[in-house]
């Protein structure tokens, strides 16, 4: 029998591309969203998978909505990628975006720990949980420092699915993934808000694309390969977490620049600075060390931030 695969946030990006992959390795996949009915699932429509998925309701803070999910979908693998994804929207929904991550955590492996035979969990954690390690590559023994409400709620997460591993030998990981963009995401992230820019301001626009600090350094990789790297961490014999990430960072300035060059454009014509746009606190670096992703899953990131960038354009 094929596998059954239960996707909480399947609308998403990540959760899209998700079970796109899913899809072609012969599993039965459901996804899940707040209003199933009401969703329009425009990502997944976008890959031409939307008909081929089965949809529930689920609020992953009613633990009572998750059971009945479990209930009708039977789930083998269970991927938790729920939530308020956004750092900058966290400071001004702190207590939703952590009670979403959170709570939404606690009731996915309470649901999973009361089956007959509890499904494999991934839950998707956050580089953002590492907050400022000196721009030293963080691995999966970096200590936590979360800067931000968004972070903080993927720290306690992923304690929680190491507590439940522990305490009732679940298979349960964290994955935690570095920056990771594609033509999927919407423009509250500034990723895509540059290259969305950049794309009208080539074909003549006359605007001006705001943004807050451009020294910031991230570590970006493309979506579509860190998702292999989900469902990788699921087919090992045990439950471990891992790191993913390219192991390689750059400056926010760097993606603004090759965002404007691939058009011919200086985005220095084109760029203005806005206070409105700084966050409370910023991590200045970020870059991961995933060479236990390496050595363990057989996961390597062929695509960098070059590559990102131009894979981002040319989708439009």
């Amino acid at each position: 029998m094929n596998k059954r695969a239960l996707i909480c946030g399947v609308s998403g990006q990540d959760g899209a591309f998700l079970a796109n992959l899913l899809l072609s390795k012969g599993y039965q996949v459901f996804g899940t969203s707040r209003d199933a009915q009401g969703c329009v699932f425009s990502n997944l429509e976008k890959l031409g998978i939307k008909d081929k998925l089965s949809f529930l309701s689920m609020m992953p803070e009613d633990f009572r909505s998750v059971l009945v999910a479990f209930r009708e979908s039977q789930p083998d693998e269970i991927y938790f990628l729920a939530g308020q994804s956004s750092v900058g929207l966290s400071f001004e929904q702190p207590a939703e975006t952590i009670q979403s991550i959170t709570m939404g955590t606690l009731n996915v492996l309470e649901a999973s720990r009361m089956q007959e035979k509890s499904p494999k969990m991934y839950f998707a954690g956050s580089s953002e949980s590492f907050g400022d390690t000196g721009g030293k590559p963080a691995n999966e023994d970096t200590p936590v420092h979360p800067k931000s409400p968004y972070a903080v709620g993927k720290a306690s997460a992923r304690w929680l699915v190491d507590n439940y591993r522990d305490a009732y030998g679940m298979f349960a990981c964290t994955g935690i993934l570095f920056n990771h963009e594609s033509f999927l995401r919407p423009e509250r992230f500034v990723t895509q808000k540059i290259v969305s820019a950049a794309i009208r301001i080539a074909k003549g626009s006359k605007e001006k694309l705001e943004l807050g600090r451009l020294d910031i350094s991230r570590d970006w990789g493309w979506a579509p390969e860190y998702v292999e790297a989900m469902w990788l961490m699921l087919q090992q014999d045990e439950a471990e977490d891992f790191v993913i990430a390219t192991g390689e960072t750059s400056p926010l300035e760097r993606f603004v620049a090759e965002a404007f060059d691939y058009f011919g454009l200086n985005w220095k014509d084109h760029v203005k600075l806005n206070e409105a746009f700084m966050r409370p606190t910023d991590l200045l670096v970020s870059v991961g060390d995933a060479t236990k992703a390496y050595e363990k899953l057989g996961w390597k990131a062929k695509a960098k931030m070059s590559d990102v960038v131009r894979l981002m354009v040319s989708a439009h």
